[in-house]
């Protein structure tokens, strides 16, 4: 049986492409983790939705407002007490910090919708807090309810609702008896669940001192995997698009297993499409049925022929919103039109919304490639230059990618009368590249067209045109031998120095025991072994000439690890107690402060501490030095970022039990933090549907919000009880 370290930790890449561990250790060989006793930190549990702080003062007291007139306090970053790890069911944030939970999976968000009962008889999903809260931005609202980039008081929360908790086939938090696991499935169950995915914009403002959400704000707005969106770019129309739904290839529906966010340099919202392709059923015989090159991409992309989907969504009735989640080729058609054989080629974008504007369609964009997104960040703007967008493919040995537009940034740009005009204008039309890294520090990013020879002779798959090259730019990326890399998840661009971060959350199939490979370790959990790169690290890139640059200097400016670790094979980066971490996930650098903000979802580690979110004062690529490690197979060499201090890395968050964190999000004067908690309890039996006494979480109803007691992914709103910014 396949050991992965958490749920998430899946691959499709069998290609001969060298791997990032036989670059960065043509360095390290396979450790052993040290383990000691770790004690854990202790969190306050309290009656009310105002969660721990880990110090002194009384726990309910509201977070003190400032006043307009009073002078921000003196501050120092990463001034805060670092807290300790943490197994408790709470939220645990430093002293002088108030959480609060303002949004949770079911809220309703429109004036007719119902209060959420949390009890598995609620519906209408399309009209509520979808789950699994995720990436998400902040768009700032006026006093009077309009756009403003200087919104602090008032705003709108755009965010990703990645996917549902389910142990088998049914998300058993949100039936009443935990849902039905047998096909075909109830299309009543279907609907719930395909509701509970997507995106959603809500209203948000801070109100006699406290932030809410705004329950009847017309800008409330819920996008499923069944909205209708736009197909836009190099492959609006191209053949490989076209479905019964959508003959011409313009348009598909929905947005699903959304997972990290950006913000344009124009102000609009940006969403990654990431493990789409598990919720699609394939027939057992469709690889004969189809006959074609399609059937190479489908299993590269993770649909092998028989496989079954998560949900058993195509079970739920005849109706085409049921029949979509088939994608056999099912038709007589030759090119796609009666059937769904295409439909999966509709997911796996980067998609783009106007969050002010509930009435556009969401855009799919093409141009950057199809593939497991995450995050989307964008370059340093620079007027004259183009705009460069860096995402990662968040699957075991992927790929990281970068995107240069044809178009040439223009100031005029910023405040845009048209959200998505602009975005036609920089996403629609430039050139793919992925990255190839080399041993010695530098790398080179290679462009993905169809004029290159590797792609247009390549033998695993002919590629008929650009567009084809876009929709399997996996494919492609293999064609020109792309560097497999440890699962790239969020990324961001540091704004003091433009330098681009690159979570790599960890890799189980990083297992090569008679060889140099970068962090291939045993690490024990209880009695259970965990091996290959267990607890993930970040990569950094300073581009050599800007956004257009062919070629750049790579360093790890943090190795996960645990504090006790073997420093000279596990722990690189000396991380103390304070300090050590696993499956770094979640990451965006601050504006207001320029802190780097690291979140995790880890499954390696979690025998010790709920996971977590770090603040770190990042220095730059090349800071630190060239380390050489011995290990069994000779002598490596790697790069590591300086080592940091108790000044410029520490714990600031540790989550309820079984959570992922994620989610950054602040006003524009730093003042409040927005982060999602998501999926606490998930390792609830769903046998245990009727107790909540055996639910591994109750969060956040022991947090005093919302009724019921299963737990719901949900948003924070983290203050300063002195009205500081949050990180000082």
């Amino acid at each position: 049986m396949e050991n992965k370290i958490d749920h998430d930790d899946i691959g499709y890449n069998d290609t001969p492409n060298e791997h990032f561990s036989e670059i960065l250790d043509k360095r390290i060989s396979r450790r052993n983790l040290l383990r000691g006793s770790v004690a854990s930190a202790m969190s306050v549990m309290m009656g009310s939705a105002t969660l721990s702080a880990c110090g002194g003062g009384n726990n309910n007291d509201a977070p003190v407002i400032t006043k307009p007139e009073t002078p921000t306090p003196s501050e120092k970053l990463l001034g805060f007490a670092a807290v300790g790890k943490s197994l408790a069911d709470s939220v645990v944030v430093p002293a002088g910090y108030t959480a609060t939970v303002i949004y949770a999976l079911g809220d309703p968000l429109t004036a007719a919708t119902g209060a959420f009962k949390n009890d598995g008889s609620d519906a209408d999903f399309d009209n509520r807090a979808g789950d699994h809260h995720d990436g998400m931005e902040f768009f700032g609202l006026d006093s009077n309810g309009k756009p403003s980039a200087n919104g602090n008081e008032r705003g709108l929360l755009a965010m990703n609702h990645e996917a549902t908790t389910n142990e088998k086939l049914a998300s058993f938090f949100i039936h009443a008896n935990g849902g039905t696991n047998t096909l075909p499935r109830p299309a009543a169950e279907v609907d719930r669940e395909t509701g509970l995915h997507g995106i959603s914009v809500v209203e948000v403002r801070k109100a006699a001192g406290k932030w809410e959400y705004v329950k009847d704000s017309a800008y409330n707005r819920r996008v499923t995997c069944l909205t209708e969106c736009d197909i836009s770019g190099p492959a609006k129309g191209n053949a490989l698009l076209k479905t019964k739904y959508s003959k011409d290839g313009t348009k598909t529906r929905g947005t699903l297993n959304n997972c990290g966010t950006g913000k344009t340099p124009w102000g609009s919202f940006v969403s990654g499409e990431e493990n789409w392709s598990g919720y699609f059923f394939r027939g057992a015989a469709d690889d004969a049925a189809r006959n074609d090159k399609s059937v190479a991409a489908l299993k590269r992309y993770g649909r092998n022929q028989g496989a079954a989907s998560r949900h058993g969504w195509e079970t739920g009735g005849a109706d085409d919103k049921y029949a979509r989640w088939n994608n056999s080729k099912l038709g007589a058609s030759a090119d796609g039109s009666d059937d769904y054989r295409n439909e999966m080629n509709g997911m796996g974008f980067i998609v783009e919304a106007d969050p002010y504007n509930k009435t556009r369609a969401l855009r799919k964009r093409t141009a950057l490639g199809r593939y497991a997104h995450e995050s989307a960040a964008f370059g340093k703007t620079v007027a004259g230059q183009p705009l460069a967008v860096y995402m990662g493919d968040d699957s075991r040995n992927e790929y990281i990618y970068k995107f240069v537009s044809s178009a040439t940034w223009s100031d005029a740009d910023a405040n845009p009368a048209d959200l998505l005009a602009t975005g036609d204008k920089y996403l629609d039309a430039g050139k793919l590249f992925v990255a190839k890294f080399g041993a010695d520090g530098t790398g080179s990013w290679i462009e993905l067209s169809i004029s290159n020879a590797a792609i247009a002779g390549y033998a695993g798959y002919k590629f008929a045109d650009q567009a084809d090259v876009l929709i399997n730019a996996r494919l492609a990326a293999d064609a020109v031998g792309a560097t497999k890399m440890d699962r790239p998840e969020w990324c961001s661009v540091n704004p003091a120095n433009g330098e681009v971060y690159f979570t790599l959350t960890n890799n189980s199939a990083r297992t090569a025991p008679d060889g140099p490979n970068p962090r291939t370790y045993e690490d024990m959990k209880g009695s259970s072994k965990q091996g290959g790169n267990v607890n993930g690290h970040i990569l950094r890139v300073k581009e050599k000439d800007g956004n257009a640059s062919a070629t750049f200097q790579w360093d790890v400016y943090l190795f996960g690890a645990q504090s006790d670790a073997n420093p000279a094979l596990v722990n690189l980066s000396s991380l103390t107690a304070d300090q050590d971490f696993s499956s770094p996930d979640g990451l965006a650098f601050a504006k207001s402060t320029g802190i780097c903000w690291i979140q995790t979802d880890d499954g390696a580690y979690t025998d010790v501490t709920n996971c977590m979110m770090l603040a770190g004062l990042p220095g730059s690529v090349g800071d630190g030095k060239k380390v050489t490690l011995a290990h069994a197979s000779g002598n490596v060499d790697t790069f590591v970022g300086k080592t940091p201090t108790a000044d410029t890395l520490k714990r600031f968050l540790v989550g309820p039990v079984d959570c992922e964190l994620t989610g950054i999000a602040e006003t524009p004067d730093g003042k409040t933090l927005f982060v999602n908690i998501q999926h606490p309890g998930e390792g609830t039996a769903g046998a245990n549907i009727a107790d909540p006494t055996k639910f591994t979480s109750q969060w956040p109803s022991n947090a005093g919000y919302g009724s019921g007691k299963r737990p719901r992914s949900a948003t924070i709103a983290i203050t300063k009880n002195d009205g500081g910014r949050i990180g000082t």
